[in-house]
């Protein structure tokens, strides 16, 4: 499958790392606007939508989308810092718990911070003041990306959420069919990322 086009267009909007995240969104039927955003948010920062190849988290989070070694095994390999593997672990994890949320934007990125779809998870301090909750800050980084208006009382964040799903359920398919090929099967760690959202359900730890 060809992804540069969408790798070029990633990095047109300042995102590091385009092809890497390009080729993990294309291959898991991700929406690669909201994988790069989840980049942006681990690793990037407020106002800034570029994320970095990074260790944080005291030690704990790897690479692009910090794989948090006390959960993954994963992060505790050689690949955790290669950012093309790092992101299509991220993307195998996020594509499990929207398909096990129903497709639900807000609810996967609050399990994928924080193991429950109900948390708050990790609050971001934007600069024009702005405090939100990890999936409303990734949506925030998703709106910039994608070119869509920024949060205001006129476009609220959960206008946006509704948005998203139906824009990640056909991101995949439509790239396959433009190629004339076939989705990618599941990886073989996606069973692992199904037992980590059931095992985290009632957890108060975050982590991706």
């Amino acid at each position: 499958m060809n992804v540069d086009p969408l790798a070029a267009q990633l990095a047109a909007r300042g995102v590091a790392f385009a092809p890497q995240i390009a080729g993990a969104a294309a291959r898991h039927g991700v929406d690669p606007y909201l994988l790069a955003a989840v980049a942006a948010q681990e690793t990037g920062g407020p106002g800034a939508n570029a994320g970095r190849n990074i260790v944080g988290d005291h030690g704990h989070g790897h690479g692009l989308f910090q794989i948090d070694d006390r959960w993954h095994a994963f992060a505790r390999g050689p690949g955790a810092m290669d950012p093309a593997k790092n992101a299509d672990y991220a993307a195998g994890m996020l594509s499990g718990l929207l398909q096990r949320f129903g497709g639900d934007a807000h609810k996967a990125l609050s399990a994928y911070n924080a193991g429950s779809p109900d948390a708050t998870g990790t609050r971001t301090h934007w600069g024009d003041g702005a405090d939100l909750g990890y999936a409303d800050s990734v949506i925030r980084h998703y709106q910039e990306l994608a070119g869509g208006p920024a949060p205001s009382t006129a476009s609220p964040l959960e206008d946006a959420v509704a948005e998203l799903p139906a824009a990640m359920a056909s991101s995949g398919a439509l790239s396959a069919q433009a190629q004339g090929q076939p989705q990618a099967s599941p990886q073989p760690y996606r069973q692992a990322v199904t037992d980590y959202g059931s095992l985290l359900d009632d957890a108060d730890a975050s982590a991706p």
